[in-house]
């Protein structure tokens, strides 16, 4: 029997474990029912040329279509 082989048994190999894409992490937030929130983009700079109306609209988050919520969450596979 090959040493490594039987080290590696012993020492109990589980299946490797997968990593959370932390990028994600930290830009969604997985609901209760399992839907995907995220932040609107484009309020980070240049506000001076963007209307009133425009900037309190990105205040709210947004929840992300079926298609790519199950993208992101193949990113988070613990959450």
């Amino acid at each position: 029997m090959d040493p490594a082989w039987s080290i590696a048994t012993r020492k109990g190999a589980d299946m490797p474990k997968l990593k959370t894409h932390k990028g994600t992490k930290a830009r969604v937030k997985i609901t209760g029912r399992g839907k995907v929130k995220a932040m609107r983009s484009g309020k980070r700079h240049l506000n001076f040329k963007k209307s009133g109306k425009r900037i309190r609209q990105g205040r709210t988050d947004l929840l992300l279509a079926k298609p790519e919520a199950e993208r992101v969450k193949a990113l988070l596979p613990y959450d």
